[in-house]
């Protein structure tokens, strides 16, 4: 499949840290294809999500020093100045936090947040913005748009706000959605929705995903390949079966074999049912 990105030997140090502890991130190389899946699985501390902040310019050269390429559409997202970057943020390249606190003022109406967005980047008058809100949010499975437009988020249930942060994501037809550790402030019935609504939105719109998830589960119902991060580096890559069945790293085994009874896995052949575990 044709490469969306390519990261070659992206190498992350923040420099608060000494020499040995700054290296967030050492030497990752990954290609993510128009409409693929690939998920990031790895401790706490691994580099998941320095990754995902360096992709997108989020991390200041105050505070860490980023080298390598991160080639998206052919433009290398780690030489663009902050002007070119904004015209890429939303527009090629969205991301969803753990926390939809992150992308969302506490001050502002849920909808408008999202036509705010929409109003900015699409050249679309305010009433034209608005109603393609309500429609964004109808599109990630919110029943009673218009109240839910109207609230504010502390009005909004966990994994309301998790769809609203994700319509705010969507809002300007992105290429690659990030999604890091999008289910960890949900309960498992919203979890299980979210998945599925993932799931969703990659096979209608060929959104690629790069998703950052230490859960077996999830990673196993979503991802095509897997990439198995340890101490700043990848360890492992693969299907999720190959891993399961065939790990070549003990943090590989550590990572998907200690949930064996929650994935449902009691043996090396029942991998069906890690798939059909966030499956309605």
């Amino acid at each position: 499949m044709e490469p969306l990105l390519q990261v070659r030997d992206l190498t992350i140090r923040y420099r608060s840290a000494g020499p040995a502890e700054g290296r967030a991130v050492e030497g990752v190389s990954l290609d993510v294809a128009r409409g693929e899946v690939v998920g990031v699985m790895g401790e706490s501390g691994s580099g998941k999500s320095s990754i995902a902040l360096a992709l997108l310019g989020l991390l200041s050269k105050d505070c860490a020093e980023v080298s390598g390429s991160a080639v998206f559409r052919g433009e290398d997202l780690l030489s663009m100045n902050e002007r070119l970057l904004q015209r890429v943020r939303g527009a090629g390249i969205s991301m969803v936090y753990q926390e939809p606190g992150m992308a969302l003022s506490p001050v502002m109406r849920a909808g408008m947040q999202i036509a705010e967005v929409i109003h900015a980047h699409r050249e679309m008058s305010w009433k034209e913005a608005t109603s393609e809100a309500l429609t964004l949010l109808a599109r990630v499975g919110l029943p009673s748009t218009d109240r839910i437009f109207s609230a504010y988020p502390h009005q909004l249930s966990g994994g309301q706000l998790q769809r609203v942060a994700l319509a705010q994501g969507l809002a300007c037809g992105p290429a690659l959605l990030i999604a890091d550790e999008p289910t960890a402030s949900l309960d498992a019935r919203s979890q299980s929705e979210f998945v599925s609504l993932l799931r969703e939105l990659n096979q209608s719109s060929q959104i690629s995903l790069l998703l950052i998830s230490h859960t077996p589960e999830i990673q196993a119902s979503l991802a095509d390949r897997i990439l198995v991060m340890k101490d700043g580096r990848i360890v492992d890559q693969g299907s999720f079966d190959r891993l399961y069945s065939h790990p070549s790293h003990p943090c590989t085994s550590a990572l998907l074999r200690r949930n064996r009874s929650a994935i449902g896995h009691e043996n090396p052949q029942s991998e069906n049912a890690a798939h059909e575990q966030f499956t309605p």
